[in-house]
């Protein structure tokens, strides 16, 4: 699913390209970085893995994204969202590389996402995280999000099982 690119303070949210597949995979993949995703670590990454990577931004129904800094144009961290319900709900995601940690990027993405999904006619944002993980939950919950629900994920390539908040934003 294209977009036009979302622009916040110091980010561009743009489409997802063939040539970020390996930018996506050393956060979502990496063992620190890709702790709370459900994605496989990386020595269950093959060549199916890197192609379904690679053909993200061709994708129909998710929208996948790359922030990247206004000032440099490096890649700060990914996020995607999918419209559901005609376009009056829609699931985000976000993860930001760990050299960028603790500098506010995770909480301007998905602003940024939230702005733009309310622009579109939204009525509510949903984003799922694992409880685990305390600085995501900070995250929306500054933003707003409260838990709506509690569930659980497996970890693909893995026997983990995890706890996660299923939160939503009523805009």
């Amino acid at each position: 699913m294209k977009i036009e690119t979302i622009e916040t303070e110091r980010l561009y949210l743009r489409g997802f390209e063939k040539e970020d597949a390996d930018f996506a995979i050393s956060i979502w993949n990496d063992p620190e970085m890709g702790e709370y995703l459900g994605d496989p670590t990386l020595d269950h990454v093959d060549e199916a893995y890197r192609k379904s990577i690679e053909a993200l931004g061709e994708n129909k129904t998710c929208c996948y994204l790359i922030s990247e800094s206004k000032a440099g144009k490096e890649r700060i961290g990914t996020c995607s969202f999918i419209p559901r319900q005609d376009g009056k709900v829609y699931d985000i995601a976000y993860c930001v590389h760990k050299k960028y940690w603790r500098n506010g990027y995770a909480t301007e993405m998905v602003k940024g996402m939230v702005d733009y999904a309310r622009g579109q006619g939204a009525e509510k944002i949903t984003v799922s995280i694992d409880q685990a993980n305390a600085a995501s939950n900070t995250v929306v919950r500054k933003l707003g999000f409260t838990v709506a629900s509690e569930d659980t994920y497996r970890k693909r390539g893995t026997d983990r099982v995890s706890a996660e908040y299923r939160y939503e934003l009523i805009l």
